[in-house]
Order: C-alpha cells, then sequence, then structure tokens
C-alpha cells in the first residue's frame, strides 16, 4: 500500500534528514527517479551520501515544496 503524498505542514515537522523515498514522495515522484537525479549530481534537494545510503536534508526539501527553489523532480 503507497502512502500518501505528505503536506507541507507535516514535511516541516519531519526529522533534520529523512530518506529519499520519504524526499520523492513529498516531491511527487518516484523513489528511482530521485536516486538517479541524486547519482547524476541533479538532484533538486540536497542530500548528504551516508556509506552507500543517501537522506535527503528536510529543510532543503522544504524550500523546493515552498517555491524558494526552483527544479521539481517529477
Amino acid at each position: 500500500m503507497t502512502k500518501p503524498q505528505p503536506t507541507l505542514a507535516e514535511v516541516r515537522k519531519w526529522p533534520a534528514t529523512v530518506s529519499v523515498a520519504d524526499a520523492a514522495r513529498a516531491i511527487g515522484c518516484s523513489r528511482s527517479h530521485l536516486y538517479e537525479r541524486v547519482k547524476s549530481g541533479d538532484s533538486p534537494v540536497k542530500t548528504i551520501q551516508l556509506g552507500t545510503r543517501y537522506v535527503v536534508i528536510t529543510a532543503d526539501l522544504v524550500r523546493l515544496l515552498s517555491g524558494e527553489i526552483g527544479g521539481a523532480a517529477a
């Protein structure tokens, strides 16, 4: 079962970093699409690589969803 797309208010309450899957759900694109963008250096949100795992900086995700920065990943 797919989780519903979160509202901006909900995203604002998320922890400082979130998974690429959660960020993709908030943006409205697939997890694989956002991973491709992250790995190609063309992500619309800032990420941190932790070993082989990536996390998205929630504050940057909020800025994107608020329209403060451009570059929707969809």
